[in-house]
This record gives C-alpha cells, sequence and structure tokens, in this order.
C-alpha cells in the first residue's frame, strides 16, 4: 500500500478511541507542525459480540466518518490495554472481553479503510493530543496521567511521546508507592492507581462513585474533601517521582476526577513541594487537560500520521540506501572491469 505524502499539503487524519462501552472518532488536519480537530463522534463498540465484531466495527465507523471527511491518509486506533506495535495485534485489553491474545487489528481496519493504520495504547493517545493540540501544547517534556477506572500515564520527551519498544512506555500507575501496599489489578502491590483509581477515591471520601466524591468535596463535605486529599497525596508522590527523573515542563491531569481542580491539584502540589529536591519546581506547570472525552480519539488520529509519516520517510531513505548499494556495485564492478583490461595490456600479447 502506498502512502501520500504527508508534509507538503494539509493532510486529513482518522483516529478511532476503542472503549468498553463507546467507540470514539476524530479526524484531525495536519498543516505541518499545526494540528486542528475537524470533527468528531461516536457510537457503541459492541464489545460483548466478540473481538471480530469489534474489529469489524472499527471498520465500519472509520468508513462512515472518512465518507463525511473525504481525503483521510491514515487512520490510528486507540486501544485499552497492551499491543504489539510491529504484528499491530492486541494482546491484552481492559474491559474489552474476548479472546485479544494475538488478535490481528491493524491489519483488518488498513484493509477495510484502504489506509495505513496503527495502534497505540489510548493513554499514550490522550498524552500525544494534549502534546499537540492540548494543554500540554509548546511544551518539550510532559507527564500525563489520566484517572479513572485505573491511572493511565504518558510521558513525552523533546516534543516525542515515549512509546518504549513494545508501546508499553508510561505506565505511570504502575510505579511502587509502598512496596507493602495493597495488591494492584496488574498484580503488583502498592501500586500507584490502587491508591489512586476511582474506586479508592470513592472508598476515601465515603461516596459510591468517584463523581458523587468530587461533587460532596465541592458542596464542602469534610470527609470529601480529606479523602481528595489522601489521593492528591499519592498522587504528589508518584508524579514527584517522574519530575525528578525526568523533570519535565508539563504535568497534565485527565480523567472525570480532574474536575475536582484545585481541590485536587492542591494536595498534589503540597506533595510536591515536600519531594522535590534535585531539580526546581518552578518551571514545572500542573494543569488539567483541555481535550476532554475526545483526546484518546484525537490522539489515536495524530500518532497514524505520525506514524505513517515516518513509514514514509523511513521507504524513502531505504529506497536512496537500495539505489546506493546498487550504484556502489556497479562502480566497483566497472572499477574491476577497467583494472582487468590494464592488466591484459601491460602484459601483451601472449
Amino acid at each position: 500500500m502506498s502512502v501520500p505524502s504527508l508534509t507538503r499539503e494539509p493532510t486529513r487524519h482518522l483516529g478511532l478511541d476503542l472503549g468498553g462501552t463507546n467507540l470514539k472518532w476524530a479526524v484531525v488536519e495536519r498543516d505541518g507542525a499545526d494540528w486542528r480537530t475537524l470533527d468528531t463522534g461516536q457510537g457503541p463498540s459492541h464489545t460483548q459480540a466478540g473481538p471480530e465484531a469489534v474489529v469489524h466495527r472499527l471498520g465500519e465507523v472509520g468508513g462512515d466518518a472518512m465518507a463525511r471527511w473525504p481525503g483521510v491518509v491514515s487512520a490510528g486506533v486507540g486501544v485499552p490495554g497492551l499491543y504489539d506495535p510491529v504484528a499491530g495485534t492486541t494482546r491484552f485489553l481492559v474491559n474489552v472481553p474476548g479472546a485479544w491474545a494475538g488478535r490481528p487489528v491493524a491489519g483488518p481496519v488498513s484493509a477495510a479503510l484502504g489506509v495505513p493504520a496503527f495502534l497505540v495504547n489510548d493513554a499514550r493517545a490522550f498524552g500525544l493530543a494534549e502534546l499537540r493540540l492540548g494543554a500540554a501544547r509548546g511544551a518539550s517534556s510532559m507527564v500525563g496521567l489520566t484517572l479513572g477506572t485505573g491511572v493511565g500515564g504518558v510521558i513525552a520527551v523533546n516534543g516525542r511521546v515515549h512509546q518504549g519498544h513494545d508501546g508499553a512506555a508510561g505506565e505511570v500507575g504502575h510505579q511502587t508507592i509502598d512496596p507493602d501496599g495493597p495488591w494492584c489489578n496488574c498484580g503488583n502491590r502498592g501500586c500507584l492507581e490502587a491508591y489512586a483509581r476511582a474506586d479508592q477515591l470513592a472508598a476515601a471520601c465515603g461516596t459510591a462513585t468517584a463523581e458523587e466524591a468530587v461533587q460532596r468535596a465541592r458542596a464542602g463535605d469534610a470527609r470529601a474533601l480529606d479523602g481528595l486529599a489522601q489521593v492528591g497525596r499519592y498522587l504528589g508522590i508518584g508524579i514527584a517521582n517522574l519530575i525528578t527523573i525526568i523533570s519535565p515542563d508539563r504535568v497534565v491531569i485527565g480523567g472525570g476526577v480532574a474536575a475536582a481542580g484545585d481541590l485536587l491539584f492542591e494536595p498534589i502540589r503540597a506533595e510536591l513541594r515536600r519531594r522535590v529536591n534535585m531539580t526546581s519546581l518552578e518551571p514545572v506547570t500542573l494543569v488539567a487537560a483541555e481535550l476532554g472525552i475526545w483526546a484518546g480519539s484525537i490522539g489515536a488520529a495524530v500518532h497514524g500520521a505520525e506514524r505513517a509519516s515516518e513509514t514514509e520517510a523511513g521507504r524513502a531513505t531505504g529506497g536512496a540506501a537500495e539505489n546506493g548499494a546498487e550504484q556502489g556495485a556497479a562502480d566497483r564492478q566497472a572499477a574491476a572491469d577497467r583494472a582487468a583490461q590494464v592488466s591484459v595490456q601491460a602484459a601483451g600479447p601472449g
């Protein structure tokens, strides 16, 4: 499949964000280093129907979006879990039932849409969206956290989201805060997520849901305020570790709990002041995410665009190298032929 040039004229890119209930999509436009969102939408993901139906649904929803916005040249698919970036297959998905280990996704979606398709973790997609179009725009380095059922994370250095060798880099929610702490769903003890995910926040605040906890805290409920402060302290410890290691320009917090604003952010900032001693906190800004529920699909679109551009550049470089190697071989053969001719002339008639 040929990849159209992605760097000359403004180009359009599709992003799909697979969730346990909904499948969100976004079409973005790229004009050099500038990005803008053209359209977004969502529909049911049909996860209960099984992996084959879900993959078909990705192609169906993507095709409908491309019909509305002709000229899309790449697609990114955000998935809630682990995947193989080379094979384009999933390894394990959270809250999406079925046999997803080794399931091809990028290939079938690419075939259905007729454009290159690339997988990305949904938290990394969130970070990429905020880095290019949102709260971290203009930052060279950032740390991002999404607070919800779990604690997703993302790290960007030198303007690029760090994916690692298997797309799993940036799982900041699974750093160990307390080696003897509660069990985390990942199988480790004392992860940040085990203290800061939505159900733990609700429990600390004495509410049924994290949303209710935020509402009560805003109304001045003492227990809810104390629970937010506890969760903020643990988040502050984890973020302090990352600031000490990375020294980012910006820390971006998204997810429903981020709606608490300074009720959550002030305990985080207080913990940062207590714990960050090896680098200056003054240049580091802690901000709420800007793109809301569409960050995942927007970031998936950006990821697909950037991966397609890298693929195109790699093919161009590979083609030039191949041509260069062929020319080098021809030059060596010509030199050998000339040397043989000289040798024959020097020997004279036999």
